[in-house]
């Protein structure tokens, strides 16, 4: 079964269009961080207001991801699931690589080690301008330690994505998250069973 992904900066619309394609396919849904007991008290401390140095940011989202696959993922895809994730692999290269400017060779190495090589079939990018997705951010309530970062960071992190689907234009699907949230729907669900997924293909 499938492992589909959903990327974006703040505000992008992301887990919205990941929630409804579960429920169009059927399909588990989960993100990260914090989708396990472990993942809950890693995102306390990664979203907080506390200060965390990049290195250390880093190795929490990487623990929250092991255990999150070991937990969740793998057991759901095994079982015939279709899985769908708010957050994989790509917002690690995009926030602590591009964001933190850590660099992307160990990063791409980390991560290979944390996943135990398991790789997303696809790919959403909900690509909207870093202005608008943090004015939508905000107003969800009070921002977290990641929204609350310099619009450059943000920026950064943006490019990142971008970047990274530009190098797989294959397994990434580029979507314009500015428009209606259900003209976005369409084009996912579209792209969806243009690869073959439908919610048919659940067992």
């Amino acid at each position: 079964m499938p492992l589909i992904t959903f990327e974006g900066i703040e505000g992008s619309g992301k887990s919205t269009q990941a929630r409804r394609l579960a429920d169009e396919l059927g399909a588990l849904f989960t993100f990260e961080p914090g989708a396990t007991e472990t993942g809950v008290r890693i995102r306390e401390i990664v979203l907080g207001t506390g200060p965390v140095a990049p290195q250390a940011e880093l190795l929490l989202f990487l623990a929250d991801r092991a255990q999150h696959i070991a937990e969740v993922i793998r057991p759901a895809l095994a079982a015939g699931r279709i899985v769908i994730c708010d957050r994989y692999n790509d917002s690690t290269l995009a926030y602590q690589g591009y964001g933190r400017r850590i660099p992307l060779a160990p990063l791409r190495q980390l991560t290979e080690e944390a996943t135990g090589g398991l790789r997303p079939d696809v790919t959403f990018l909900l690509d909207v301008p870093v202005a608008l997705g943090l004015s939508r951010a905000g107003r969800r309530g009070a921002i977290d330690r990641i929204e609350s970062e310099t619009v450059a960071f943000h920026e950064r992190v943006r490019h990142g994505f971008v970047t990274l689907a530009a190098e797989e234009p294959k397994r990434w699907v580029v979507v314009n998250g500015e428009r209606d949230p259900e003209v976005i729907a369409d084009e996912i669900r579209a792209a969806a069973r243009a690869r073959g997924f439908a919610k048919n293909a659940v067992h």
